[in-house]
């Protein structure tokens, strides 16, 4: 019998500061909480399927016969980023923190970015994204000189106009730039992101990419090796470089990742997973610091969720959680070092406390096991 796993990772959708928050600078974050004060947080289904049972989430609502099984989730790697909470979401538990660059990259390392790219960047700061193509998009233009910035996380953005610069091409100039941020200059992800209109409406199109380094053994690996299909919907692909995804849906936004998602429910008679990333919550409202555009993203995706189950098999287990905090209520614009939640959702399953577990990992170990593959990475299987 084919078993179909499926993994919803609720981008940046914390539920309450992690015990080393305070190295982050992070106590007090509780990312759900922001939302659900809004006034604009409506998640019946996630509420029925017993969220508000975790502790600390009480002002969800507890439910009495709860649909699903429900839990915490400590992150153990160091860092509260995109690759870092997915990577160990898929079994890899981080050795050394992700190398971050609060001043901008040394100038070693701005040479060596530009080498590889070929031409002169500008800015070469932590910048929010909207903001910077506002205030350097026309320099940019006039110069030809491309935007590079970079933010709390390990990343290297890197910002060209159409006009400059085609999508494509500045897709291959962040291959190239990638192929040398690496060692001594290790980057965690090389991010392009092209961008359109005239100033000052300037606005960032659709063909984001990211270049993330190449992942160690995971649960991905696990299931190909085993014979089952590794579907990738929306970022997934890109954060782990491609590695042991046999179908691809390069989507983007909430909006096309969920259709991908329904279209992998209702149509495809796969084996194995389908890893799914709902990036809104986190990219466009909770570095904006938006609550209210949160939670209304939230609460759509919870009334896509309802129809979401009814076309589940008896046999499909469905895991939501997420990758890191990104509280909307939050001081800063940067993600915020967070617990999130585990819940496992299946026609054929008993709901269960989950209670709390040591690390996002026993997701990748619990997968495997409901696939029946072989796994030797991080993580204790839940799935009993």
């Amino acid at each position: 019998m084919k078993k179909r796993a499926f993994i919803i990772v609720l981008d940046g959708v914390g539920i309450g500061y992690a015990p080393d928050a305070d190295k982050y600078g992070d106590e007090g974050a509780l990312t759900l909480k922001s939302a659900h004060e809004s006034g604009k947080l409506n998640i019946p289904n996630l509420v029925k399927m017993g969220l508000g049972n975790v502790e600390g989430l009480e002002f969800l609502g507890r439910e009495d016969a709860p649909t699903a099984s429900v839990g915490r989730a400590y992150e153990r790697s160091d860092g509260k980023d995109t690759t870092t909470g997915h990577w160990e979401i898929a079994g890899i538990i981080g050795t050394e923190p992700p190398r971050t660059y609060p001043n901008g990259f040394p100038e070693d390392m701005l040479r060596a970015i530009e080498k590889a790219a070929g031409r002169e960047m500008l800015v070469n700061k932590p910048y929010s994204g909207t903001k910077i193509i506002a205030e350097y998009g026309e320099e940019h233009i006039k110069t030809g000189k491309l935007i590079l910035y970079t933010s709390a996380d390990s990343v290297c953005q890197i910002a060209a106009h159409e006009s400059v610069m085609s999508a494509a091409e500045l897709h291959k100039v962040c291959e190239a730039v990638r192929e040398v941020l690496v060692g001594e200059y290790k980057v965690d992800r090389i991010i392009a992101r092209p961008f359109a209109g005239e100033a000052p409406d300037f606005y960032r199109t659709d063909d984001r990419r990211d270049f993330a380094l190449t992942p160690p053994y995971c649960m991905l690996d696990a299931l190909k090796a085993g014979g089952k299909d590794v579907i990738g919907v929306g970022k997934i692909y890109d954060i782990f470089a491609g590695k042991s995804i046999t179908e691809n849906f390069a989507v983007h936004g909430n909006e096309e990742c969920c259709d991908a998602a329904m279209k992998c429910v209702r149509e495809l008679d796969f084996d194995g997973l389908c890893f799914v990333n709902l990036v809104d919550t986190d990219m466009e409202y909770g570095h904006r610091r938006d609550a209210e555009g949160f939670a209304n993203a939230l609460s759509e995706f919870d009334k896509w969720l309802g129809e979401f189950t009814e076309n589940m098999r008896d046999s499909d287990m469905l895991v939501i959680t997420a990758d890191h905090g990104c509280d909307p209520g939050y001081k800063g614009t940067d993600h915020t070092r967070e617990t999130v939640p585990v819940i496992v959702y299946g026609k054929g399953l008993s709901a269960k406390s989950l209670g709390e577990r040591s690390t996002y990992a026993d997701i990748a170990a619990s997968v495997c096991d409901f696939a029946g593959v072989e796994y030797h990475g991080a993580g204790e299987s839940f799935y009993e």
